[in-house]
């Protein structure tokens, strides 16, 4: 058995001496190397950026969305959206471990897992398209995979459905990072806050800013406002286009009293959201960019343009502890699980 680089350089075709994740092209021959665990795939959850990208391109049909997919992993050898770079996340069956990683993982044959590296650096060969499920970004497939060395996962818990878990822990970096963002009493700002990453930083912000902080949601759409005032998990929700940053400054302006906010959470999945995160923002506050939408040139050159000088994060998917906290957010909140067991299951 070939050895492996710990990172799955070995597996970069193009361009050489990159990385998995920004090479062009991985190969995807699915025997293992020595220090590789191979999965058997139950679902992709494709990234949010990425799914919408790819619907609209084809007309949201879900034969074509399936067709796209397939595509690119033939052309990629992994799952990687050439318009957005991001990828997404899977669930799968642990199917055969290298030798060398004896002593080195907990994993056994068998155990069921969701991988939290992103399919853009994931070795993946698809056999078959099972189903395509618009409204939750997921597909269903018939194919395999490959975690490296350095790969990180999470073993599905038993007091859940694997569903369930997969539509939490695909969004796991978000909430963590907001509950470590959120101080107690700061205002918070969220982006996108009735999605399933917004949700989640809503709740976990609620937590980190106490009784004497305030989080404030931005949503789309009108119908999704009852809803999120019902949760209990925002202070104020206002109904904004995130394209538009002076109407949401405004907006929010019009919930603090004119005050900007100490932190804002951008997890909307279209582009030109940029200043809409920014704008709002105090100096010396902190602007995290979860959404693969982002343009970090145009966040860059953007807050340059507007004197703000602010604390910009690039959305890591990965914090220590990020999956025990998604999970036990659904575990602590009976508002939140049912909201995820109604909209994603």
């Amino acid at each position: 058995m070939k050895k492996g680089n710990k990172y799955g350089t070995h597996r970069v075709l193009e361009p050489k001496g990159v990385l998995p994740q920004p090479a062009l092209k991985i190969d995807n021959d699915m025997n293992i190397y020595d220090n590789e665990i191979l999965i058997d795939v139950i679902a992709l959850n494709v990234d949010s950026a990425s799914f919408t990208q790819i619907a609209d391109e084809v007309g949201h049909d879900e034969n074509k969305i399936g067709a796209r997919i397939m595509e690119i992993v033939s052309e990629r050898g992994k799952q990687q959206n050439p318009v957005t770079g991001s990828g997404g996340m899977l669930i799968g069956t642990v199917k055969e471990i290298g030798p060398a990683l004896e002593g080195k993982t907990d994993l056994k044959v068998g155990d069921k897992i969701a991988t939290l590296v992103s399919l853009s650096l994931t070795p993946l060969k698809i056999n078959a398209i099972k189903k395509v499920y618009t409204d939750i970004d997921r597909v269903e497939i018939d194919g395999q995979a490959i975690l490296f060395e350095s790969g990180i996962y999470a073993v599905l818990p038993d007091d859940m459905s694997e569903t369930l878990a997969l539509a939490a822990l695909d969004v796991a970096g978000a909430p963590a990072q907001a509950l470590k963002l959120a101080k107690p009493g700061n205002t918070v700002l969220v982006l996108g806050a009735a999605g399933k990453s917004g949700l989640m930083c809503c709740y976990e912000a609620k937590k980190g800013v106490g009784e004497n902080g305030k989080v404030i949601g931005l949503i789309n759409l009108e119908s999704d406002k009852e809803m999120l005032e019902a949760t209990g998990f925002c202070d104020e929700v206002i109904v904004g286009d995130a394209t538009n940053a002076i109407e949401v400054l405004d907006k929010v302006h019009a919930v603090t009293n004119g005050k900007d906010v100490d932190v804002s959470i951008n997890v909307v999945n279209v582009m030109n959201t940029e200043m809409a995160s920014i704008l709002p923002v105090r100096d010396e506050g902190i602007v995290y960019f979860f959404s693969m939408a982002t343009s970090f040139t145009k966040a860059a050159l953007g807050a340059e343009g507007v004197g703000k000088d602010v604390t910009m994060m690039i959305g890591n998917g990965y914090t220590k502890g990020h999956a025990k906290v998604t999970l036990d957010a659904l575990r602590e909140s009976k508002t939140l699980r049912d909201i995820f067991e109604k909209k994603y299951l």
